[in-house]
């Protein structure tokens, strides 16, 4: 089974920054993109920013310059750095990856996953 656990959630000022990491666990071969998305109360989830296994990364106009995806292949992790924060940027976040398993007849399969989001609140 795998999984993806974020982190680093938190209520923070305007202004502030935070970085949120996500670790992916269980049977892996090899993870192609990751990426970060987001989901305030109302709206629906939006993507916030990818990484490709060779670190070609594209942002949402809406973040880019403050944020910053990045990854470390052999931690399997993914790292979102949230500089400048605003309140709009108040949302719960999702790690999602593409991840090759090995198969049972010893093929390979690629499988979507999800994390189970982390509370980023923007507040003075």
């Amino acid at each position: 089974q795998v999984q993806l656990v974020e982190s680093g959630g938190d209520l923070v000022q305007p202004g502030g920054s935070l970085r949120l990491p996500c670790a992916a666990s269980g049977s892996t071969f090899s993870i192609n993109t990751m990426a970060w998305y987001r989901q305030a109360p109302g709206k629906p989830r939006e993507l916030v920013a990818t990484i490709q296994s060779g670190s070609n990364t594209y942002y949402a106009d809406s973040v880019k310059g403050r944020f910053t995806i990045s990854r470390d292949n052999a931690k399997n992790t993914v790292y979102l750095q949230m500089n400048s924060l605003k309140p709009e940027d108040t949302a719960v976040y999702y790690c999602n990856a593409d991840i090759v398993r090995p198969g049972k007849s010893g093929n390979y399969y690629t499988a979507n996953y999800w994390g189970q989001g982390t509370q980023v609140t923007v507040s003075s």
